[in-house]
Formats: C-alpha cells, sequence, structure tokens
C-alpha cells in the first residue's frame, strides 16, 4: 500500500523520505504521491546494473522527482569478491558520477561493513575514497555499518571532511561483535536511541564530514515498522546536540 504507507509516514513527522523502488509508478506519477503528502525525496537508491545498463533513464527519472543525490544501494556478493573487484568500481563509479552531474545531481555510495575487511594495509572503504574522484562521487554512510564493522564515523567525518552528504541511522544492540561479515545482522537492529550508538556525538561532528540530509532505516523490526519509524522519529526530533 504505498499511497497509505507514505501517508502515515508523512504523519508521524517525517518530510523527507529515501527513493528505493517506484512500485510500478512512472517518476511523475511517485513526484507527485510525495508532494502531496507533503514529502520530498532528496535521495534515491539503485544498483550497479543500472549503471551499467540503463543509468540514462534512471537519471532522467530522478530529475524528474527532483532528486538531489543518486546512491549505489549495495554491491552484490559476486561484486566484492576480492581487492580487484572494488578497483574496477573507481572508474565504474566516476562515469556514473559524471552523468549524473550532467543533470545537477550528485552520485553517492552507501557502505556497509563487508567494506570494512582489510586488503593489506588499507581496507576497500578507505581504498574507494582515496581513488573515486572526491567530486563526482560522495559518500551516504551508514552509521549502523561503521559501528557494526568496529569503525568509528566521527573518525571518518574527520579523516574525509565534506565526504559525506548523506547519513543512514539506525541502531545496533548492545552485545554486538564487530565483524565484516553481511550475514551476521539478524536481531541487531534497534531503533534510533534504543541501541548504543551514541548520535550526539555524531550529529555533533557529522557537519565536518559535509551532512546535508540523514534518513532513518529499519533494516528489520521487532515491532511493526511504522511504529519502529515513530520511535525513532520522536528520538530523534528530541535529540540536543
Amino acid at each position: 500500500d504505498v499511497t497509505g504507507t507514505l501517508k502515515q509516514v508523512a504523519e508521524i513527522g517525517y518530510k523527507e523520505v529515501e527513493i528505493y523502488d517506484l512500485y510500478g509508478k512512472t517518476a511523475a506519477d511517485f513526484g507527485a504521491l510525495l508532494k502531496d503528502n507533503g514529502l520530498s525525496a532528496p535521495s534515491g537508491h539503485y544498483m550497479t546494473k543500472h549503471i551499467k545498463s540503463d543509468w540514462q533513464m534512471h537519471i532522467d527519472d530522478a530529475k524528474t522527482m527532483g532528486l538531489k543525490y543518486m546512491v549505489n544501494a549495495i554491491l552484490e556478493p559476486q561484486e566484492r569478491q576480492s581487492f580487484d573487484d572494488y578497483k574496477k568500481l573507481v572508474p565504474l563509479f566516476n562515469h556514473a558520477g559524471e552523468e549524473t552531474q550532467k543533470a545537477g545531481i550528485q552520485f553517492c555510495y552507501h557502505n556497509h561493513n563487508f567494506e570494512f575487511q582489510k586488503y593489506g594495509d588499507t581496507t576497500a572503504y578507505d581504498y574507494l575514497l582515496k581513488n573515486l574522484d572526491s567530486k563526482l562521487v560522495k559518500m551516504e554512510m551508514d552509521c549502523f555499518w561503521v559501528t557494526h564493522a568496529g569503525q568509528d564515523p566521527v573518525v571518518y567525518f574527520k579523516k574525509y571532511p565534506g565526504r559525506f552528504p548523506l547519513l543512514h541511522i539506525k541502531d545496533l544492540k548492545a552485545g554486538h561483535r564487530p565483524t565484516q561479515e553481511l550475514d551476521a545482522r539478524m536481531g541487531l537492529f534497534a531503533e534510533v536511541g534504543r541501541g548504543v550508538i551514541d548520535w550526539k556525538r555524531i550529529f555533533a561532528a557529522a557537519p565536518v564530514g559535509g551532512l546535508k540530509h540523514y534518513f532513518v532505516e529499519q533494516d528489520y523490526c521487532e515491532r511493526p515498522p511504522l511504529e519502529s519509524i515513530r520511535i525513532s522519529y520522536e528520538y530523534l526530533k528530541n535529540l540536543k546536540v
């Protein structure tokens, strides 16, 4: 129920959403549906298959909906088997960013925890940050996955200032074991403010990272999804930084 869900998201108090799918609607119709509910979509998620096949079509749709960012959502398992696989992403992502910028849209990459696997004296994430064109490709940092991998979001904001215009916000339950294995994720998700992540510290440092928009993301819910995102909204609404 796309229409009903967006209506309830807006009623909770959210003003912005991030798109993953148009659910069979045209870009114009989906954009109108957002507007009817007082919502806007600054950002949308895409896969490498979209970059390689019908990227211009997706750029055109993104522009129709008023997106300012187009984000690579996740790498498929076969796309991240080796360090060489990450090296191959650099020209692909730089090209994707060149094309989006022609439409006034910024390309970004969204992390999970597997990018923090070590390759010699670096990680895949640091390699991408150092080798991607910093103007063509920005980052959408998922603070949960950075923390889950045993890393510190604030360290990255300071190490690569201005590279993180987008954040994903979800919380991590106590008792987790840092890992780069994506399968170790069930049962670790908490609503924002009900886990162990220090959000006041992260938001205080986020301007150094270049923060423009942040999105609550609840991957798995022990409660009904709309109840979970209401809990997160109320916490963030009242957070004093």
